[in-house]
This record gives structure tokens, sequence and C-alpha cells, in this order.
């Protein structure tokens, strides 16, 4: 279950950033999560918030966003969504295609006070 490191990650990185401007709160986070990032968001979601108690993400808003996948057919150059790695194109049928969104996992943005 590798999402509960990856919310012990966020947490840290986001109380270093508060530590960083001397915050005492943070209101709210961003968080983006591809849809083939490899990472379960709701399984993520439910770690960090199991975890974040007696930390400064204990108050805090987290708000996650599943991004969609994105493919650019290297045949007939369109770009399209792919529901997995291994999509085709759907209008030529030419494999492999790039994969050219939906892998990120990021911290978007923060409010502090």
């Amino acid at each position: 279950m590798h999402e509960l490191s990856l919310a012990i990650e966020v947490i840290d990185l986001a109380t270093r950033e508060a530590d960083k401007h001397k915050a005492s709160t943070i209101l709210e986070i961003e968080i983006e999560v591809g849809y083939l990032s490899g990472v379960e968001a709701d399984i993520f979601l439910s770690a960090l918030q199991l975890i974040v108690k007696e930390t400064l993400l204990e108050n805090t808003l987290i708000r996650l966003t599943q991004t969609p996948a994105d493919g650019h057919c290297l045949g007939c150059h369109i770009h399209f969504e792919m529901k997995n790695r291994m999509d085709a194109c759907p209008q030529c049928g030419s494999f492999p295609s790039e994969i050219t969104g939906g892998q990120e996992f990021r911290l978007v943005a923060m409010e502090v006070e």
C-alpha cells in the first residue's frame, strides 16, 4: 500500500513549506492524481485523512482532483482519452501511443495562515 507512504510524504512536504513561510495553519491543500499514476485516489485520500491527526493538516480542507489520461497517436497525430496504458489509437489503431497526461501525482496548491 504505497498510498500510505505517499500520504506521509505529502504531510511532510506541506509541513516543510508551512514552516518555511512561518505559517501556523494549513487551511487548504490541493492534490492532483493522474488516472494512470498508479495511485488509488480513494485509498490515498483515506490514508491521508487517517494520519493527519496532530499535524498541521489536522483541520485542513483537502481537495483531490483526478486528472484524465491523454494519449497522442504517433501514427495519425490525434489526441485521445486513454483508459489504459496500452490503449491503441481509436482512429487508426496504431500502437504504441504516447501518454501525454494522467501520470501526475503532485501537491498543486496550498493555502496557509
